[in-house]
């Protein structure tokens, strides 16, 4: 038999360790960095965004404007990027691009409504208004404080976990997997005995799926194939 004749092995797809570590820590950069966003905004929002005075028969009367006061838009959408950074590991295939992109989204959002609320200073003429009782009561000594741009940063780290989950969120394990039962569910006996380890370990765990990772196994092919 020739030499060219000799069959040549099939080359793996299975991905490197590297490959899986690199899985990991995308993960955990997702996970601190999408909670570490969220409540960066809903203190940020929170906090004075702007003050200025405002201008009575007596002299004049300071006001404060949180962010909340400004636009309630980064805080909502902070909820809603926590939710979607949860809801990533509970969906799977395209449920999981779809809640990564608002993840994403609100990520976005919040950086372009708290960078429109940093010079805004409508809601300290509606509070001057109501102190005064004047219907286009003047607000003096206008300044901004730095929240906003916390709730930027809070905004950009949203983006940053939905960017990260829409790359590498099929490597992820899900939570999904678990609750899933062929044939209509176990038996209380199936149940004990794989309790005390005398049946397969489920390899929708994710526990297994952490295993397989650290094998250099990708465990979403090894899903699809069964």
């Amino acid at each position: 038999m020739s030499a060219a004749a000799v069959p040549q092995p099939r080359a793996h797809h299975e991905p490197t360790a590297s490959a899986a570590r690199g899985h990991r820590r995308s993960l955990g950069i997702a996970l601190l960095s999408g909670a570490l966003g969220a409540a960066l905004v809903l203190l940020a929002t929170s906090r004075t965004w702007a003050k200025g005075t405002a201008a009575v028969a007596q002299g004049t009367l300071p006001q404060r404007a949180n962010g909340d006061d400004i636009t309630g838009l980064p805080g909502a959408l902070a909820i809603v990027g926590l939710a979607a950074l949860v809801a990533v590991f509970a969906v799977s295939r395209l449920g999981r691009y779809a809640v990564s992109g608002l993840l994403a989204l609100s990520g976005a959002g919040i950086v372009v409504s708290a960078m429109l609320g940093a010079s805004d200073k409508a809601a300290l003429e509606e509070k001057a208004s109501k102190a005064t009782g004047l219907a286009d009561s003047a607000i003096h000594d206008v300044a901004y404080t730095p929240w906003p741009w916390v709730a930027m940063v809070g905004g950009l780290l949203l983006l940053l976990a939905g960017v990260l989950a829409l790359g590498y969120g099929r490597h992820w394990p899900a939570m999904s997997g678990r609750y899933e039962r062929a044939g209509g569910g176990e038996s209380h006996g199936a149940a004990a005995r794989a309790r005390r380890g005398g049946s397969a370990a489920d390899p929708e765990r994710p526990e297994e799926l952490w295993k397989a990772l650290d094998r250099g196994e990708d465990p979403t092919e090894r899903a699809d194939s069964a």
